[in-house]
């Protein structure tokens, strides 16, 4: 009995169907065996990281992220699957890190970052009550452009908080008359411009004729040092001699005062001089 067209696509649904699920078991079989899943549990924000996001070992791909959920209003569980052959132990730390310029989109993607912190190398054991060995969160150091931008945009916040509280309208009231004195200083420079190229030409007129002035007068006190000195020398010279014989006067009025009434002694006139 020949089938219908309608009963062979049923069956070839079916056989579709049937060969696509039995590629799923030996694929999950395959990879099962290949991969070990930890679960992290972190108190910080895991914005951008979704099913799918690549786990890293020192910079290496090594496995993927499973699941990400929430288990309460403080922390998040993330399941990941990584290679067994991935060096996890005791000592091995979770972080969630961005790479690229934003945490989602097209230019970013956000990951699990793993690497060793001490030197507790004893393989990772799965803890009671835990279906799974839990690998220990790290604080996130992720630094994106979302965060950069976000940062700045605060900052600048702060600044314009901090620019209104000091600029109130006194202090800008001071700075308007402020700006208004120099304004006027600015043009009472420009008015006397003028007037002060003028002074500084006369200063430079003077300066130049100070110096021959000064010339002059010092040629004047020389030829005046060559005229006067030596008659001055001389003069000085006549006063210490009249000042010798005053003091030669004043000697013999002191040791005979009759000198003054009968005057100095004629000396003796000598042998055969006529007296």
């Amino acid at each position: 009995m020949a089938m219908s067209v309608e009963n062979k696509a049923r069956l070839a649904f079916a056989i579709t169907v049937l060969l696509a699920l039995t590629a799923t078991g030996i694929w999950y079989a395959s990879t099962s065996g290949r991969y070990a899943t930890y679960q992290i549990r972190t108190l910080d924000s895991v914005s951008g990281l979704m099913a799918g996001a690549p786990v890293e070992f020192r910079g290496v791909e090594v496995g993927k992220v499973k699941r990400v959920e929430l288990v309460d209003r403080d922390s998040v569980s993330i399941l990941i699957d990584v290679a067994k052959r991935t060096p996890v132990t005791a000592a091995t730390v979770a972080g969630i890190t961005a790479r690229g310029l934003a945490s989602r989109g097209f230019m970013g993607y956000v990951c699990i970052s793993l690497h060793d912190v001490g030197s507790d190398f004893r393989p990772l054991q799965t803890a009671a009550g835990s279906e799974y060995p839990i690998i220990r969160a790290e604080p996130s150091t992720s630094v994106n452009l979302d965060m950069t931008i976000g940062q700045l945009n605060r900052n600048v916040e702060y600044l314009t908080e901090r620019l209104q509280s000091v600029l109130d309208d006194n202090t800008l009231a001071s700075l308007r008359q402020s700006v208004g004195n120099l304004q006027q200083v600015t043009r009472m420079l420009a008015a006397n411009n003028r007037r002060l190229d003028s002074l500084i030409m006369h200063s430079e007129a003077a300066s130049r004729e100070v110096g021959p002035l000064l010339q002059s007068s010092k040629d004047t006190v020389s030829a005046m040092q060559h005229q006067f000195l030596p008659e001055a020398y001389r003069t000085l010279s006549t006063l210490e001699e009249l000042s010798k014989s005053l003091g030669g006067v004043a000697s013999k009025i002191d040791r005979d005062p009759s000198v003054l009434i009968r005057g100095s002694p004629r000396p003796s006139p000598g042998p055969g001089e006529a007296r």
